[in-house]
This record gives structure tokens, C-alpha cells and sequence, in this order.
């Protein structure tokens, strides 16, 4: 990921792509772990929250905000959006969105200052990514692809918390 970046981004601010993508990506995959296993332990053996509509997931959302303390819909996990983004033309406003729906599902929750302004730091639309839209896109996408190929494994499998690790490296450089 370094080596995309280079040149167009300073050390500080990689290093916010790369928490906040990180970020984005453990809680999307939490969240995500947390509804299957509900669901799974309801009966529903073949359920994955990542593949349902957003329409179907959303009278879920009071309820999941009061558990988890926020909500992300299917269509704005990591995984879905990561899998689109070679193909959205303005995949930086999709993670503007993502990111502002994110931290906006608290509000009135008990959990709504603790996420808000959680993504403040990773700005999709900055000219350090790239003079153009395009050119932002292609990073971004890159910048995806980099975090989603970290061998994190499940962290409910792990001794050790990869994902906090890897934050504290980052925070350490």
C-alpha cells in the first residue's frame, strides 16, 4: 500500500487512509459476524447478512444500533463496497456516504459521540490522492484492495488482536 501511495501522500496521512480503512473494514466484518450468528442460532444456517438486500435489513436497525451502537447496511460493508469499487466511477462519494451513514446511525443512541466524527481523517475526495476523481478512484481502490488482502484471520479465533496490533504499529510510526 505504501508503494501506491508514495509520492502522493505523506507519512501522517497514509497512515489515516490505512487506520480508517482498516477501521471501516474491522467493523463492517464485526457487525457483519454479529447478525449471522444471531441468525444462525435462530436456525437460519444459511444466512449472510453481506447478501441480503437493504431493504430487508433495515427493520433491524433500531434494535442493532441499541446493541452495537451503530448500523451499516449490507450494500455499505467492506467487502461489498471493496467489491464494487474498481467499478464505481465515484467510489469516493460512496465512502463519503458510507462513512457519514456510519457514523450518523447513532445519533440518539448512547453510542453517538463515541462515532461521531470516526472518519473525519480519511478524506476520500483529497487532492494528495490524486489530481482527478479518476485518479482518487484508482487509489482508493487500491488502498481497499491493501487492507482487505491483510492476513488479519477472525479475530474471535486469534490469542492476539491482529486488527489492534496493526492499529498500534500504525499509531507508532
Amino acid at each position: 500500500m505504501a508503494n501506491e501511495l508514495r509520492g502522493s501522500v505523506d507519512g501522517w496521512d497514509f497512515k489515516q487512509y490505512v487506520l480508517g480503512m482498516l477501521f471501516y473494514r474491522y467493523i463492517s466484518e464485526n457487525f457483519a459476524r454479529y447478525v449471522n450468528a444471531g441468525e444462525i442460532e435462530a436456525g437460519n444456517v444459511d444466512f449472510d447478512y453481506a447478501n441480503l438486500s437493504d431493504s430487508d435489513a433495515e427493520p433491524a436497525r433500531e434494535e442493532l444500533v441499541d446493541t452495537k451502537g451503530y448500523f451499516i447496511l449490507p450494500s455499505e460493508l467492506f467487502s461489498n463496497v471493496r467489491e464494487k469499487a474498481p467499478q464505481d466511477e465515484n467510489l469516493n462519494e460512496t465512502l463519503e456516504k458510507v462513512f457519514r451513514n456510519i457514523e450518523s446511525s447513532a445519533q440518539g443512541h448512547d453510542s453517538e459521540n463515541d462515532l461521531k466524527g470516526l472518519f473525519d481523517d480519511l478524506d476520500v475526495n483529497s487532492n494528495k490522492l490524486g489530481g482527478t476523481v479518476e485518479k482518487r478512484n484508482a487509489k482508493l481502490v487500491k488502498l481497499l484492495n491493501g487492507v482487505a488482502e491483510m492476513k488479519l484471520g477472525d479475530y474471535q479465533d486469534n490469542t492476539i488482536d491482529a486488527f489492534g496490533d496493526a492499529y498500534e504499529y500504525l499509531m507508532g510510526i
